[in-house]
């Protein structure tokens, strides 16, 4: 899809405001986790959604920051965020933001999250903003202009071979779900190059993009936590499917990013194991 991008009341054009929105939930974010003067880390306040689902009080804080953002550009589209929800607005554009995606990895002290700031045009991203705060990382992509990061072109990696490849996954919130994809993962064990639990699905689908890894898989996602990767791993020329190898879209349940040729081997590695047919 190539689209002629709106821009924001005040003429600027509607990148440069969704990296404004995630650098400010950025700086919410390492203001919570940088040492305090005293050499004490501050501990965030931690909630649950779910037994391995938390939320913290910097979630909200920084969601509140990026939102006011691009809602004063952009006043009118519709709003879906992680933590305050679905806000309606008029026409086909909504803003998709996850203000801190890898929140476990936050409250534990690793230096592993990062900001999701997406652009949606009738339920397809169009425009994907992941941003990590920590290595000061800006990753972008706007469909058909390619992927990018701190402004430099990226692209998957030419790896196709799985016995050469790295591979990202997150087990998410599903204990079942979490030990089939494990046991299909034990199938191809040793013969994988490395393993990787990120943690973190809009760095995993970013580091992809990026030919970090080769693949990232997850089965158990929303939509805020790929809405900008389906863009990023598509515009540096590697392919996104659900579970069942189906084009994949905002609402998958799942998804498997990889450059193409490395896809391919892995779900014809995984098509009997039960997280494929499961899922």
């Amino acid at each position: 899809m190539n689209l002629d991008l709106p821009t924001g009341d005040s003429g600027r054009s509607a990148l440069e405001v969704a990296e404004a929105a995630a650098r400010a939930a950025g700086r919410v974010i390492l203001e919570g986790f940088h040492p305090q003067a005293d050499g004490e880390r501050r501990a965030p306040e931690v909630s649950h959604k779910g037994r391995a689902n938390i939320v913290t009080d910097t979630d909200r804080a920084a969601e509140r920051e990026s939102t006011a953002i691009l809602m004063e550009e952009f006043p009118r589209f519709n709003l879906l965020a992680e933590e305050s929800g679905h806000t309606a607005g008029e026409g086909p554009y909504t803003w998709v933001v996850d203000p801190l995606d890898g929140t476990r990895n936050y409250a534990s002290g690793v230096p592993h999250f990062a900001v999701n700031v997406a652009l949606t045009h009738d339920g397809e991203s169009v425009l994907g903003v992941t941003y990590d705060p920590v290595r000061e990382e800006m990753f972008h992509a706007i469909a058909g202009q390619g992927a990018f990061m701190n402004g430099n072109p990226i692209a998957v990696s030419a790896i196709d071979t799985l016995e050469m490849g790295v591979m990202g996954f997150d087990m998410g919130y599903t204990d079942d779900k979490a030990a089939r994809l494990l046991d299909a993962l034990r199938g191809l064990w040793p013969g994988m190059q490395a393993l990787r639990l990120m943690g973190s699905a809009a760095l995993g689908m970013a580091y992809v993009a990026a030919g970090r890894i080769e693949s990232y898989a997850h089965h158990n996602i929303e939509a805020w936590d790929i809405a900008p990767g389906l863009v990023l791993v598509r515009e540096a020329g590697g392919v996104v499917t659900d579970v069942r190898n189906t084009t994949a879209v905002l609402n998958s349940p799942g998804i498997v990013a990889a450059n193409p040729a490395f896809h391919k081997r892995f779900m014809e590695a995984t098509v009997d194991s039960e997280w494929r047919k499961q899922a």
